[in-house]
């Protein structure tokens, strides 16, 4: 067996990607935030797959479906597309806290994401907003950087704390990837 040599960047969705706005089961609440293309055309030319990996609980709680979630999926990959930017793959949650392994911070989804497509845990970085987000970096043992531009957070602490995604991926990629 080959040996994984594909970092990965796990991304979260809402707050970190696009705008956040409670629970987005509508492709017109779909808003990427500012300079989220850059940032993920740098980490494709650092060799990083893009993962977003984000909890769902909407479809649990009956305000949407599956299908709603997978609609925004798509409507997001197509800004992205149209800004020269792209995700590889899409995990997501759609539970409450009820025993599953995938509701971030549980790395159930970032764990099937890497025995899915071959990746290089070891060499990956987790990029978020929230709490959860840290200490899903901190379950898988690698770095977390949290991208909050209103400074509140009630978390792990990250490796850095950056404004925006795009500084978090250049700080990463300048200081820490090498």
């Amino acid at each position: 067996m080959r040996a994984a040599t594909t970092p990965a960047a796990f991304l979260d969705r809402d707050g970190t990607l696009m705008e956040e706005d409670g629970y987005v089961g509508s492709p017109e609440r779909v808003r990427v935030l500012a300079g989220v293309p850059e940032a993920l055309r740098l980490l494709a030319d650092a060799g990083f797959e893009r993962i977003v990996v984000t909890n769902q609980s909407g479809v649990a709680r009956g305000l949407f479906d599956d299908s709603a979630v997978e609609r925004v999926h798509r409507e997001l990959s197509e800004r992205l597309q149209r800004a020269g930017a792209s995700v590889d793959a899409y995990y997501y949650c759609s539970h409450l806290d009820d025993g599953c392994d995938c509701r971030k911070p549980l790395p159930g989804m970032a764990r099937r994401a890497v025995a899915e497509r071959g990746l290089d845990l070891e060499s990956s970085v987790v990029f978020g907003d929230r709490g959860s987000d840290m200490a899903l970096a901190e379950a898988l043992g690698i770095p977390g950087i949290l991208v909050n531009e209103h400074g509140v957070y009630d978390g792990p602490e990250p490796l850095v704390r950056a404004r925006t995604l795009l500084d978090g991926v250049k700080f990463f990629l300048d200081f820490v990837h090498v």
